[in-house]
């Protein structure tokens, strides 16, 4: 089983978004778990205050719940995730570009959309 650990804009793409490719993945990568770390519900429930973002978040909050989650926490996710990438060599779910280099350069592997498909950046 592979583990994907989901950033926020991850996690609400995921949700909200219909991805064409979703049910080959597991042919391509193997079995995928997503996983969503403290922080980033964290982050999830203080964006589902602001009312334009309403709908995709509780959509996105209702998605997490089946979700295995892991105890990551801090005041901000993309160091949070960065972190883990560094001593776990894990595979990070982010639209984040900024953050999908950084995590590159410490050898990590990053899960990404393009054109409503899944895609394994390494």
């Amino acid at each position: 089983m592979v583990e994907v650990i989901c950033d926020t804009s991850f996690l609400i793409n995921l949700a909200t978004k219909r991805i064409k490719n979703i049910d080959n993945l597991a042919v391509e990568i193997g079995t995928i778990s997503f996983v969503v770390p403290e922080v980033v519900k964290t982050e999830l429930l203080k964006l589902n205050t602001i009312s334009e973002k309403k709908y995709d978040i509780e959509k996105t909050l209702d998605f997490i719940k089946n979700l295995k989650t892991i105890q990551l926490s801090g005041s901000f996710a993309d160091k949070e995730l960065l972190e883990y990438a560094k001593s776990n060599k894990s595979i990070i779910g982010t639209m984040d570009k900024e953050l999908k280099k950084q995590i590159k350069n410490v050898g990590g592997s990053i899960l990404s959309f393009s054109n409503d498909k899944i895609i394994l950046e390494s």
